[in-house]
């Protein structure tokens, strides 16, 4: 009997062995792939950037042309002036992003009035929408995706 009671004694131990864990493992991991897991960082960094830097109120195509319906906006076009010449959003003023600063004066009576700001690319848009902003102007949105989202959710563009 005294036999039995030690095989279960010594099973007991051998589940409540300590288990060693080597705290460098991970270390060694990381020095091992330092490169690949710059890369995940860097690249996962480069999709939240545009996400981060978008400052100001955007909208849609959709909640844009309820803006323009209701009468109540100015669209404010600062593409170039050949992208321009390629087809815009109808009576938009247009005013290139590099020009913004100079011609700044020609839209302080619109100050009143919600102003959409469109861009080729996002970017372009809510740089120049920071600047109306610092400028003074209340209510400016930005065209959420460009002339491409407009033209993608099939409006049209006058030319």
């Amino acid at each position: 009997m005294g036999k039995t009671v030690n095989k279960n004694f010594k099973q007991l131990l051998f589940y409540n062995a300590r288990i060693k864990f080597n705290h460098w493992i991970p270390v060694k991991f990381f020095i091992d792939n330092i490169f690949l897991i710059a890369i995940v960082l860097i690249s996962g960094g480069a999709l939240l950037w545009p996400t981060l830097t978008v400052r100001g109120k955007r909208g849609s195509p959709q909640d844009v042309t309820m803006l323009i319906n209701r009468g109540k906006a100015t669209i404010l076009d600062v593409r170039d002036a050949k992208e321009y010449a390629e087809g815009h959003l109808a009576d938009a003023k247009h005013i290139p992003l590099a020009d913004l600063d100079k011609r700044l004066s020609e839209l302080e009576k619109f100050k009143n009035r919600s102003l959409i700001v469109v861009g080729k690319t996002d970017a372009r848009g809510s740089a120049a929408a920071a600047k109306l902003g610092k400028a003074g102007f209340a209510d400016v949105v930005n065209l959420e995706g460009g002339i491409a989202a407009w033209q993608k959710a099939g409006l049209p563009l006058a030319k």
